[in-house]
């Protein structure tokens, strides 16, 4: 029910994307699984560096795990997102899928120019970057308010201040153990000297 969706989808990336072509070429006929936990979709190279959804009997040569939750820190930009993914099979096929796929982008304003017009479609993008734009700068005073409410008010999450005094009074502790240590060395060191007189 999907296939042809995504097919419709993948072929209007590359189009868009046509950089990508020659980079997939030396991968023709390898086939490449994404799995998104909710969804599996299996690619097939083409020769020409398009991609096709694979048939079903295909076996992957390599698997891209990536989880929804894992998705949405890609999309955030998140730099430690990418060193979660988990791929299986071929991983350089993988790697190199993956840094291609993460470079796509997908030029809204130029489709929406075929509906509506090249003007109107350039004051949906921008309208659209803006709220977007807000709901990242909402979402970001929401955490920091969850957060000095966990510090403040039901203390969950200990504050940095708290931290480091705890990590420095550790480090006292454990400079004070070493001279005791070294105190009680020189004493027994010296001990066994007095009882040989």
């Amino acid at each position: 029910m999907f296939k042809p969706l995504i097919q419709f989808v993948l072929q209007h990336l590359m189009q868009q994307n046509s950089w990508t072509a020659p980079l997939l070429q030396p991968y023709a006929n390898q086939t490449i699984c994404m799995d998104f936990k909710v969804a599996r979709v299996a690619l097939t190279i083409l020769q020409n560096g398009e991609l096709a959804v694979a048939a079903d009997s295909a076996t992957a040569d390599a698997t891209i795990h990536l989880p929804p939750s894992l998705a949405m820190r890609l999309l955030r930009k998140d730099p430690l997102a990418s060193s979660l993914i988990k791929i299986d099979g071929d991983v350089a096929l993988g790697i190199e899928i993956g840094k291609i796929f993460s470079a796509i982008r997908w030029d809204v304003e130029e489709d929406l120019s075929k509906i509506v017009g090249d003007v109107a479609a350039y004051q949906v993008v921008q309208l659209g970057q803006e709220k977007f734009k807000q709901l990242q700068a909402n979402a970001k005073n929401l955490g920091e308010m969850l957060v000095e409410y966990w510090q403040e008010e039901q203390p969950l999450i200990a504050k940095k201040s708290s931290i480091e005094r705890f990590n420095q009074s550790v480090d006292q502790l454990r400079e004070d153990t070493d001279r005791l240590q070294s105190r009680v060395d020189r004493l027994l060191a010296a001990a066994p000297s007095r009882e040989s007189r």
